[in-house]
């Protein structure tokens, strides 16, 4: 995997992310909060800005790798076409390797605006080889891959009230470096929060995203809610996809639980010959084009637990682990004009666990700017 470029630019950057006062930690890197919470300007006149962030989050994320993995669980499609048919098998391996980096391009209190490069490959393996079916032989050790581009900004309007808008372009699915260019691969998602600051340890917010975290691109609402409720005990949340508690151990130590709603959407190149629409009555269907692709969309539920720990004044650890329970793993028609599904999978419920290193601004810089952890 060739990363390098990415981990370049996340090591160059991750020392300004003080930037990084943003409300969505599955999207944004957490905040690292001042000791007012509120952002004043270099001016002299001490004017205070609001922003999302609350006390006790915890630090935050410039440059963010991750590995996950889940033990072997079933699989099981059938067909919702003419032509096809049922299959189950077993996966024997589902992993994820994800890089990130972000990097503040403009750092003022009154506006903050955040680039993020990001890397993810998704990789299955299946019991019988080749399955014999469509889907899993075309899905089998080829990795899915998500290579994206997305800029944050977030713009505190007085000392009460906020707004961030962010906006993702991305490339996802089966692609190599010869088919970066093809369109089939582009998606585009964002989203859009207004919200209030009422006071250092709570602030809230209003909005809506579009993108695909339940599979299929759409547009839902969006409430962010991050509260302090104590010294150890508070809430992180961007529901309805993501809720975390949050428990302050001590100033380098944080744990977390709660869910999240993920959703991955791939475009899968069928290399075998092109898969054909058939009648009920097993005829070719004249009347839809060959499928030569497919687009397939997961959309999965995590239950879990998490630790993070500072390794050193800049590298933090994170420990995960949960139930991951599969909603859907289903395979639509992207050629025609009906955009039918074709077929419909399950993957059995499984536990899961990752670990995560990410580097973060140096507790002596910091100190020097007047940010506490």
């Amino acid at each position: 995997m060739r990363c390098h470029s990415i981990i370049r630019i996340g090591l160059l950057g991750f020392v300004l992310l003080e930037a990084s006062e943003l409300a969505c930690g599955q999207v944004y890197p957490p905040p690292a909060p001042t000791a007012t919470d509120t952002a004043t300007n270099n001016l002299g006149n001490q004017r205070r800005f609001a922003n999302p962030s609350v006390l006790g989050m915890g630090p935050s994320k410039g440059l963010v790798v991750r590995y996950e993995r889940m033990p072997r669980f079933g699989v099981s499609s059938s067909a919702q076409v003419a032509g096809l048919k049922d299959f189950s098998t077993e996966a024997t391996k589902n992993a994820r390797l994800s890089i990130k980096g972000y990097i503040p391009a403009w750092n003022r209190p009154h506006l903050k605006v955040i680039v993020g490069l990001s890397y993810e490959r998704e990789e299955f393996q299946f019991a019988q080889l080749p399955t014999s079916y469509e889907l899993y032989d075309n899905i089998e050790n080829k990795g899915l891959k998500s290579t994206a581009a997305q800029i944050a900004v977030i713009r505190p309007v007085d000392d009460v009230h906020w707004y961030l808008v962010r906006i993702k372009g991305e490339l996802s699915g089966d692609y190599t470096s010869k088919e970066l260019t093809r369109s089939d691969y582009s998606r585009f998602t964002a989203e859009a929060i207004y919200g209030w600051k009422r006071s250092p340890n709570f602030s809230w917010g209003v909005g809506f995203q579009y993108g695909y975290t339940f599979g299929r691109l759409s547009l839902y609402p969006a409430v962010v809610y991050n509260r302090t409720f104590s010294p150890r005990w508070g809430v992180e949340a961007l529901a309805p996809a993501r809720v975390t508690l949050r428990y302050n151990v001590n100033s380098n130590s944080l744990l977390y639980a709660g869910y999240s709603v993920d959703g991955l959407n791939y475009i899968v190149h069928l290399s075998r010959t092109p898969l054909e629409r058939k009648n009920p009555d097993g005829t070719s269907d004249v009347s839809k084009v060959p499928l030569r692709t497919l687009e397939l969309r997961e959309t999965e539920v995590k239950f879990r637990l998490r630790w993070e720990r500072e390794l050193f004044s800049f590298l933090w650890l994170g420990a995960e682990a949960g139930y991951r329970y599969n909603y859907a793993f289903d395979a639509f028609d992207r050629t025609n004009a009906d955009r039918e599904k074709i077929i419909d999978s399950k993957l059995n419920g499984a536990p899961y666990a990752g670990l995560e290193l990410f580097i973060t601004p140096p507790r002596k810089l910091l100190e020097k700017a007047g940010v506490r952890r």
